[in-house]
C-alpha cells in the first residue's frame, strides 16, 4: 500500500476565473477582478454533501475493519472522481464520472509501477502531460480528466509498489470512484429527467425576461447561453423515444421558436416607437409582451415543479392570461383593419402576424408543460439529432490532428506543459526536499493555455496553499484531533471544497491544502513535515510555471483576430441557413439549428477571448475600444439575422425571393473576405460586393410582390438594411485596424503561433 494518498487539486469543470464585464477597464483592474471573482452559480449544496459522504464513508469502513490504508485509497479515489461530478443530466454525468474512474485507476497503476525506474517515470509523466495538454483541443470535461489523471500519476510514481500492490491500489481507487459515481446518480430512477427540466425551466425564465425587457441591438442576443445549456442538457434524450423525452424536446423546439418571435416583436415595437411614440399599437404590443412574459414565467414554474415520473396532469390556470393575450391580439387587429397604408401600419401588421403565431405557441407550450397534451399532437416539433459515437470519435481525432502544429496554441501549451512537468519531476528527484512530487504536480495544476488563467491560478494556488497550511497548523496545534475527529474534519473540508471551492480558486486552494494535511495525518504522517514540504514545493512549482509561461507565453492578442474571423464565418453560415437552406427539401431539419449553435458558440468564444485580453499586460484602452466597437456591430448584425430567421420561419416561401438570395450571397462573400483579411490575407477592395446596391435591388423587388406578402417584404428589407449597415461598419472598423501598426505587429508575432480554427 502507498505510504500516503493525496487527492488531486483540480477544481470542478470550467472553474476558470470569469472575467465577464472587463471591457473598457485597465488591465490591472481586470486582472484583479479575475483574481477575486466569486462565481455563486457554481455553489451546490447537494453535490457537496454526496461528495463528502463518498469520501468519509470509505474512511469509516476502513478503520472499522482495521484496514485504514485501504480505506484511504478508496477515499482518495472517491475524492478524485468527485471533481467530475455536476448537476447536468444523469447519463452525461455518469459517463464523465465513469471515464474519470477508469482513467484515474489506470494512472494509479501506471504511476506505481513506473516509480521503480526514475527514467521511465519521468518519460511516462512527460508523455502523459503532453496528451493532457492536447485534451484542451477536445474541450468539455477532457482537459480536467487529463490534469486529474496526470496529478495522480505523479503522486503514485513517487511511491513505487510491486505489480500486485499497484493492481490492488488501482482497484481500490476504482472502487472509490464507482462509489462516488453511484452516489451521484442514485436518484436517477426517481428523478430521471430533473436536470433536463431545470435547464428548460431556466431557459423559459430567461425568455420571459426577454419579453418584458428593453431590447438593445448592440448587446449580445439575450438567453443565448441558456439556450445552449438546454440544448446540451437534452442532447442525451435523442436516444429516448418515450413520451417524456418527446415532450421535453418539443418544449425545447418551441422555446427556440418563441425566442426568435419575441426578439422580432421587441424589434418591431422599437421600430414603431421610433416612428410614432404615441401610436396606439405601441402600447398594445407592450401590454401583449408583458402578458406573454407572465405566461412564460408560469411555464417555467410548471417545469420547475412537475415531477417527470408523475403521470397525473398538473393543473394550471392558463385561461385568463391566454384570454388576455387573445384580447390584446384582437385589439391590434381591430386597430389595423381600417388603417390607411403607411410604414408604421405595415410594421404593426407584421407584429400582428407574429402575435397570432406566438399566442398559439404559448397555448400549446402551456399544455405541454402541464402534461395536458402529448408531443405526438405537436406537428411542428423537431427532434434533436441522434449523436453517433463514430462521428464524435472522428471529430475528436480530426481536431487533435489539426492541432499538431506549432501554429496551434493548444499544441504549444502541450509542449510547454510536458517540458515543465519533466523539468519539475527531474528537479524534484534531484533536490533533497521531502515530497517533491508536489513540485511537478503544482505545475500541472497551474499551467493553462491562457495568460490570465495561468497567472491567476498560480497566484491563488500559492497564496491559498500558505493560508491553508496555516489553518491546518492551527487546527493540530490547538485541538490535536484523534482519528474520529479527523474523519469529521475531512468530511467538513470535502464538503466545503465541493461547495464553495468551485466558486473561487483561491478558496479552493485554502481548503484543499488543509484537507491534504488531514488525509496524511490520518495515515500517521506528521502534519509538521507535510506543512513545510507542501509549502516549499508548491511555491517552487508555482514560480517555475509562471516564469516559464512569461518566457514563452501565448498572448491572447495574437489569437483575437482569428476569433473574430471564426465568428464571421459562423455568422455567414447562419445567414446561409436562414435564407438558403430552410427552403431546401433535401436539407436536414436540424441543419439550421446547427448553424444557430455554431453562431452562438463562436460569439461566446470571442467574448471570452476579449475578456481574457482585457487583463493581459500591454493591452491598451484604444485596442479594447476598437474590439468593443467590432463586437457591437456584430451584435447588431446577428440581431437582424435572427429577426430574418423569425420572419422566414412563419413563411418559408419568402426565402424563394431571388433578390433576397442574391443579397444573402453577397453578405456571405463580404463576411468571408473580412475573415480572410483578419487571418492575414490580402484582399483588394474591388473584390468586396456592393451591399448597398444589392439592398437597392431588394427594395425594387418589393413592388412586384403580392399585397399579402408586401408587408412581410417591408420587414425583410428593414432587416436587410440593418445587415448592410452593420457589415459595412464592421468592414470599415476591421480595415482600419488591419492598416494599423498594432495589427502588423500582432501578425508578425503570431505567424508561428496563430490559433487554429
Amino acid at each position: 500500500m502507498p505510504s500516503e494518498i493525496v487527492p488531486s487539486s483540480t477544481a470542478s469543470t470550467n472553474n476558470n476565473p470569469d472575467t465577464s464585464g472587463n471591457l473598457g477597464i485597465h488591465p490591472a483592474q481586470a486582472f484583479w477582478q479575475a483574481l477575486t471573482h466569486f462565481d455563486a452559480t457554481k455553489l451546490s449544496y447537494h453535490r457537496a454533501l454526496r461528495n463528502a459522504i463518498g469520501v468519509a464513508l470509505p474512511l469509516i469502513v476502513g478503520f472499522a475493519l482495521h484496514m485504514p490504508r485501504g480505506g484511504l485509497v478508496v477515499a482518495s479515489g472517491a475524492l478524485n472522481v468527485s471533481y467530475s461530478d455536476g448537476s447536468d443530466p444523469y447519463p452525461t454525468r455518469a459517463r464523465r464520472m465513469l471515464a474519470s474512474t477508469f482513467l484515474c485507476a489506470i494512472a494509479v497503476f501506471a504511476g506505481a509501477i513506473s516509480g521503480h525506474h526514475q527514467v521511465l517515470a519521468i518519460v511516462l509523466a512527460t508523455i502523459w502531460a503532453f496528451f493532457a495538454g492536447m485534451f484542451y483541443a477536445v474541450g468539455g470535461a477532457a482537459p480536467d480528466l487529463g490534469v486529474i489523471s496526470l496529478v495522480i500519476l505523479l503522486i503514485y510514481a513517487a511511491q513505487p509498489l510491486t505489480s500486485h500492490e499497484a493492481a490492488i491500489s488501482g482497484l481500490l481507487a476504482m472502487g472509490g470512484g464507482l462509489l462516488q459515481t453511484g452516489l451521484s446518480v442514485a436518484l436517477w430512477p426517481v428523478h430521471r429527467s430533473d436536470p433536463e427540466r431545470r435547464a428548460l425551466a431556466n431557459l423559459y425564465q430567461e425568455i420571459a425576461k426577454l419579453a418584458s425587457a428593453e431590447l438593445n441591438a448592440y448587446s449580445a442576443p439575450p438567453a443565448s447561453g441558456h439556450s445552449e445549456q438546454a440544448q446540451e442538457a437534452l442532447r442525451g434524450l435523442s436516444r429516448d423515444a418515450g413520451p417524456e423525452s418527446l415532450r421535453y424536446q418539443a418544449l425545447l423546439n418551441q422555446a427556440e421558436r418563441m425566442h426568435l418571435s419575441l426578439l422580432m416583436l421587441s424589434r418591431l415595437r422599437n421600430r414603431m416607437e421610433k416612428t410614432n411614440r404615441d401610436y396606439a399599437a405601441v402600447a398594445l404590443l407592450t401590454g401583449y409582451l408583458e402578458i406573454a412574459s407572465g405566461i412564460l414565467r408560469t411555464i417555467s414554474g410548471l417545469l420547475s415543479t412537475t415531477s417527470a415520473g408523475d403521470g397525473q396532469h398538473q393543473r394550471h390556470e392558463p385561461d385568463e392570461p391566454i384570454e388576455q393575450l387573445e384580447q390584446a391580439t384582437n385589439r391590434m387587429r381591430e386597430l389595423l383593419t381600417p388603417a390607411p397604408p403607411s410604414f408604421v401600419v405595415a410594421v404593426a401588421k407584421d407584429a400582428l402576424f407574429q402575435m397570432d403565431a406566438l399566442g398559439g405557441q404559448l397555448r400549446v407550450v402551456l399544455d405541454l408543460a402541464g402534461k395536458e397534451i402529448t408531443p405526438d399532437r405537436l406537428s411542428t416539433a423537431q427532434l434533436l439529432p441522434r449523436p453517433d459515437w463514430r462521428d464524435r470519435l472522428s471529430a475528436i481525432s480530426e481536431t487533435l490532428r489539426t492541432n499538431l502544429t506549432l501554429q496551434s496554441a493548444i499544441f504549444r501549451h502541450a509542449l510547454r506543459l510536458a517540458t515543465l512537468v519533466a523539468v519539475g519531476d527531474i528537479l524534484g528527484r534531484v533536490v533533497s526536499w521531502r515530497r517533491t512530487y508536489w513540485l511537478p504536480m503544482t505545475i500541472a495544476l497551474v499551467l493553462k493555455p491562457e495568460f490570465t488563467v495561468t497567472f491567476t491560478r498560480g497566484l491563488l494556488r500559492v497564496a491559498g496553499t500558505i493560508i491553508g497550511l496555516l489553518l491546518a497548523t492551527a487546527l493540530f496545534h490547538l485541538f490535536d484531533p484523534g482519528v474520529a475527529m479527523q474523519i469529521v474534519l475531512i468530511f467538513i473540508f470535502v464538503f466545503l471544497l465541493r461547495w464553495i471551492g468551485p466558486a473561487n480558486y483561491g478558496i479552493f486552494g485554502i481548503i484543499v491544502s488543509g484537507l491534504i494535511v488531514l488525509l496524511l495525518a490520518i495515515n500517521r504522517v506528521s502534519p509538521k513535515d507535510v506543512i513545510w514540504a507542501r509549502g516549499i514545493n508548491t511555491a517552487a512549482g508555482g514560480a517555475l510555471a509562471l516564469i516559464a509561461y512569461w518566457l514563452w507565453p501565448t498572448w491572447e492578442r495574437t489569437r483575437i483576430s482569428d476569433r473574430i474571423a471564426q465568428m464571421l464565418d459562423a455568422y455567414s453560415g447562419y445567414l446561409h441557413g436562414v435564407t438558403q437552406v430552410r427552403d431546401n427539401p433535401n436539407s436536414s431539419t436540424t441543419a439550421l439549428e446547427k448553424y444557430r449553435r455554431s453562431a452562438r458558440t463562436s460569439r461566446a468564444n470571442l467574448e471570452a477571448s476579449i475578456d481574457r485580453l482585457s487583463s493581459e499586460p500591454g493591452t491598451s484602452r484604444e485596442r479594447m475600444n476598437r474590439l468593443t466597437a467590432v463586437l457591437a456591430s456584430s451584435h447588431r448584425f446577428i440581431h437582424a439575422v435572427m429577426a430574418l430567421d423569425a420572419i422566414l420561419s412563419r413563411d418559408t416561401s419568402l426565402a424563394n425571393s431571388a433578390p433576397l438570395r442574391e443579397f444573402s450571397i453577397s453578405v456571405e462573400k463580404a463576411l468571408t473576405l473580412l475573415a480572410a483579411i483578419l487571418r492575414g490575407d490580402r484582399v483588394p477592395p474591388k473584390n468586396f460586393p456592393d451591399l448597398r446596391e444589392q439592398y437597392r435591388l431588394m427594395v425594387q423587388a418589393r413592388s412586384s410582390a403580392s399585397k399579402a406578402s408586401a408587408a412581410r417584404f417591408d420587414s425583410i428589407n428593414i432587416e436587410a438594411d440593418r445587415i448592410t449597415n452593420s457589415v459595412n461598419t464592421m468592414a470599415e472598423q476591421i480595415m482600419e485596424w488591419t492598416r494599423s501598426p498594432e495589427f502588423a505587429a500582432i501578425q508578425t508575432a503570431s505567424k508561428p503561433a496563430a490559433s487554429t480554427r
